[in-house]
């Protein structure tokens, strides 16, 4: 585990990014990857000036920006960010304690993985600023590693998903327990301090291989010097935070008592500091928005209570409904959003089967978005 940390991947290299976040080539990649360059924004007379090679250069600097707007500091990411940092550095503690795991509990489209993600990369950043990227054994330092779960995953694949992380020759032979101490010496050698585990959902809790994986995780706490971050739907439904009553419900509830429990909420529209939020969040949308007919007010007084209808406040459909929108707008020359075009947009099924009745909430005002009045 030579290879430097220091130099930060070529734009095109990292913009292919053909690696995942499941491995340390991939990881490093999205930690180093200097942000975007916001494309020039150009007036309808100017974009008419253009020849045809610039001009679709320009849309395809469009396309790749509109597909990649956030991530956007909402309320709710700074609040679980600051949670997290409580619990992350208050495990700095001696090796005979085990650490306290977190648990993103939250429904889909709300922004948990990007919000981990963006934590993990500001904590791979001030590690390697502090500590320096290679470790005192001259071994690469890697603060956070990154496992994603399917729905068939035991001791064997998730060890050996660890392993892949690291890139360690060991992943093809050996069992559960051979890829477990492999995977130890690499968080040892490396100081591996974060360990996220996505997905957690897939995994069949309530089967020999949940109990499997239970267990694990309590070993990873108790003889790993790491963090662990669980991430996924429906958790505590799942059983991992109650006690139960049954042998398997046990084992599994004895990882929920060691994990701290951390959701992230939708905006709402109830109060009238929730009403702010929405509106922030539309204001930050409208000057990263680059549309020849952009202008203030476009998304957060026209469109305002629409879009909130349209993404029932999960600020992950929001922001697939703003690209969609954008990538239609410059397509076909509107760059503009209206209702109009936006109603040609679709969305997630979730958000579209949630639309109807808050349209009607909207439309009758029992509902708004405008901030000032009752909700």
């Amino acid at each position: 585990m030579t290879a430097k940390q220091t130099q930060p991947p070529k734009e095109s290299e990292a913009r292919l990014d053909n690696l995942t976040l499941s491995r340390k080539e991939g990881w490093l990649r999205f930690v180093n990857t200097p942000a975007r360059i916001t494309p020039e924004a150009l007036t309808r007379n100017e974009l008419e000036q253009l020849g045809e090679e610039a001009f679709d250069d320009y849309n395809r600097q469009r396309r790749e920006w509109h597909a990649n707007l956030g991530p956007i500091n909402t309320p709710q990411m700074a609040a679980l960010h600051e949670d997290l940092w409580d619990i992350v550095d208050s495990n700095v503690q001696d090796g005979d304690k085990a650490k306290g795991a977190v648990a993103i509990d939250a429904f889909p489209g709300l922004g948990k993985t990007t919000t981990v993600l963006d934590f993990a990369k500001k904590f791979h950043k001030r590690e390697i600023k502090e500590q320096g990227s290679e470790t005192a054994g001259g071994n690469e330092r890697w603060p956070v590693s990154r496992v994603g779960l399917t729905g068939n995953t035991g001791m064997v694949e998730f060890n050996r998903a660890m392993l892949s992380f690291f890139a360690h020759p060991g992943m093809s032979k050996g069992n559960a327990a051979h890829f477990a101490h492999r995977a130890l010496d690499c968080v040892l050698a490396c100081e591996t301090k974060l360990l996220i585990v996505d997905d957690l959902h897939f995994l069949r809790w309530r089967n020999t291989a949940g109990v499997e994986i239970s267990n694990h995780f309590k070993y990873i706490a108790n003889e790993f010097p790491v963090t662990l971050i669980f991430v996924g739907v429906g958790l505590a439904a799942r059983g991992l935070f109650s006690e139960g009553n049954s042998y398997e419900d046990a084992v599994i509830a004895q990882t929920g008592r060691r994990t701290t429990k951390l959701d992230v909420q939708p905006f709402v529209i109830t109060t009238s500091k929730g009403r702010r939020e929405w509106r922030q969040l539309l204001l930050a949308l409208e000057k990263r928005i680059v549309l020849a007919e952009n202008r203030p007010g476009m998304l957060a007084d026209d469109l305002s209570d629409y879009l909130f209808a349209r993404s029932t406040g999960h600020i992950g459909s929001l922001m697939t409904l703003i690209n969609r929108g954008c990538q239609r707008a410059v397509r076909t020359g509107a760059e503009y959003l209206s209702r109009e075009l936006m109603d040609l947009v679709k969305n997630d099924a979730a958000s579209e089967k949630a639309r109807q009745e808050l349209e009607v909430a909207f439309e009758s005002r029992r509902l708004t978005t405008k901030i000032g009045k009752a909700g």
